[in-house]
């Protein structure tokens, strides 16, 4: 390990172990009684909830099935919180409420009845006992919003006694909230924790003061975490998504019941809408990078529906680091960037340089993805650089990732500088970047070149391995490096030779990966990010020498 690299370990351990001695200090003791206070009267308005309810999850809630992050649940008519559950996964989804949506397809009382009971042992079992997965910041935000988004549901026809004690969780959710705002690890989960407040301020009888102040708090948020290009700080495709699920309700309630809209939630609004379609492919899926997982096209549309600009996406997006090579029917994004920072980098995956290619309505060069709900393992596997379709050397990933559990999953070292130039010509567009995520273990540096012509049918690549200086590693280089594409499960493999594979999609679209470098090898593979869980699949493997064959050119062309 380099003297660089041992400096920036004790950074992080002592940055760490600051950020948890003030963390402490401004939480304090955690305790129902220090939350406790006046009980607001009545909720003013119920913010609509934009995505996508399923009438069968609903029969399944009432029936006592619960079926939430890839598991069902029977609980035989006990309540769910009394129960051991099946992952951490669940217990997530399950306190968030965010299920709650799908209750709206009902409309019989004995329904309607089921979910206030619910809601109900929730606040028994879990409302004073403010520890554990239930009390997360991030959880109990988005539970905040759906109890406030499903109100008219969960409160038709309940009684007095059951309204005062709704009433009085929320406001005990909204004073937790604001206490722990500013202790929430950054990313996401802070963002999210902004958006719930500002969302009980104008819902919930409140002064005009804490109007302001939610506001301000959450446009400094919404500052920091949305970059000028749209994209999320965390570089997820998927976080812009979700995201954007609560802040368009959001800004529609600030407008209906006539308060002032937050400073910068329309102009960061307005930014994220073209970076969304930046990642969506012709299919209407999202690419799989750094973290993003499945996203189904009901859900993009629930979304982009209210994009008033509906312009072209950008061909690169240069804060969040990204190039887009677009022609015709055919889109290739690329991931030209690292992390911005450490503590954003939990959920980063070391896939500098990796691409994916979708071709018509299906998608043929892809990531791996994450996982939506499977455990930690797989996640992890998930995160390396051959889960991703570009280089690695030596099987090695291209980013380190901690497995220190006092610094949690985070980037600890690898890739530290990009460089990335695009060209523009009438015969179509070509990326050339380059990484040093592996200049500190084998001194070599990635370079890779991808050229798409302007009818959408050839895309050229060029894969080279170079020392720091620019130059060829020599014979004395001994590193083995491997090229991956990792194909679409939908995608059917047929070998023309061993230099040629054809990838053939269902409806007949087709594309042939080329190597006159060396020869393509055909490997099992696991796609992580399929909505009904792991999934096998395949890849296709080039493998190469650094010091004897230091580059590889490679051709994906469409068949007519």
């Amino acid at each position: 390990m380099r003297m660089a690299d041992n400096r920036r370990l004790i950074y992080l351990y002592g940055r760490e172990a600051w950020w948890r001695l003030s963390r402490r200090l401004v939480l304090g003791r955690v305790s129902f009684l220090r939350f406790s206070g006046k009980t607001p009267d009545r909720l003013i308005v119920a913010p609509t909830d934009l995505r996508v309810i399923d009438p069968h999850v609903a029969s399944e809630i009432v029936a006592g099935r619960f079926p939430l992050a890839g598991r069902i649940l029977e609980t035989g008519g006990e309540s769910p919180f009394e129960v051991d559950l099946p992952s951490r996964e669940f217990a997530i989804r399950l306190h968030t409420f965010s299920w709650a949506r799908h209750i709206r397809a009902l409309s019989e009382e004995d329904d309607l009845a089921r979910a206030r009971q619910l809601v109900s042992r929730w606040i028994a079992t879990h409302g004073r006992l403010m520890k554990g997965v239930s009390w997360e910041p991030d959880v109990a935000a988005q539970r905040l919003i759906a109890w406030l988004s499903h109100s008219p549901v969960i409160l038709k026809q309940a009684d007095h006694v059951f309204y005062r004690r709704f009433l009085k969780s929320l406001a005990v959710h909204v004073r937790y909230l604001r206490h722990v705002a500013d202790a929430v690890p950054d990313g996401e989960g802070r963002l999210r924790v902004r958006v719930a407040i500002a969302f009980a301020t104008v819902a919930m009888p409140a002064s005009a003061s804490s109007i302001r102040r939610a506001a301000r708090h959450l446009d400094e948020e919404l500052d920091r975490q949305i970059l000028p290009d749209g994209g999320h700080v965390s570089r997820n495709p998927r976080v812009a998504l979700d995201l954007l699920l609560d802040l368009l309700p959001l800004r529609q309630t600030y407008v209906n019941l006539g308060h002032d809209v937050p400073v910068k939630l329309i102009p960061s609004i307005d930014r994220m809408f073209p970076a969304l379609r930046f990642f969506r492919h012709q299919g209407g899926e999202l690419a799989l990078f750094n973290g993003a997982t499945s996203a189904q096209a009901n859900e993009l549309m629930s979304v982009l529906r209210y994009d008033e600009t509906a312009g072209q996406p950008f061909k690169g997006l240069p804060d969040s680091q990204y190039e887009r090579l677009a022609a015709k029917d055919v889109v290739v994004v690329m991931d030209t960037g690292c992390p911005i920072s450490a503590a954003l980098s939990r959920e980063a995956h070391a896939g500098c340089l990796s691409f994916e290619l979708s071709s018509g309505r299906h998608r043929f060069i892809i990531n791996s993805g994450a996982p939506r709900f499977a455990g930690e393992r797989y996640r992890q596997m998930a995160r390396l650089t051959a889960a991703h379709s570009t280089v690695t050397v030596e099987d090695r990933s291209s980013a380190r990732l901690s497995t220190s559990r006092f610094l949690g999953p985070i980037v600890t070292g690898g890739v530290t500088k990009v460089a990335a130039k695009r060209s523009v010509s009438d015969g179509g567009d070509s990326v050339v970047a380059r990484h040093n995520g592996y200049a500190g273990t084998f001194g070599l540096v990635h370079e890779r070149d991808l050229s798409l012509n302007a009818t959408g049918t050839t895309l050229r690549g060029r894969d080279r391995l170079v020392t720091e200086d620019g130059t060829d590693p020599g014979p004395q280089q001994s590193a083995q490096a491997v090229a991956r594409f990792h194909v679409h499960p939908a995608i059917t493999l047929r070998r023309a030779d061993a230099h040629e594979v054809r990838l053939v999609a269902p409806d007949g679209d087709s594309w042939v990966l080329t190597c006159r470098d060396g020869e393509i090898a055909v490997e099992e593979d696991i796609f992580f990010a399929d909505p009904s869980g792991l999934r096998k699949t395949q890849m296709l493997t080039i493998g190469f020498s650094a010091g004897d064959q230091p580059e590889i050119q490679w051709i994906l062309s469409r068949q007519t």
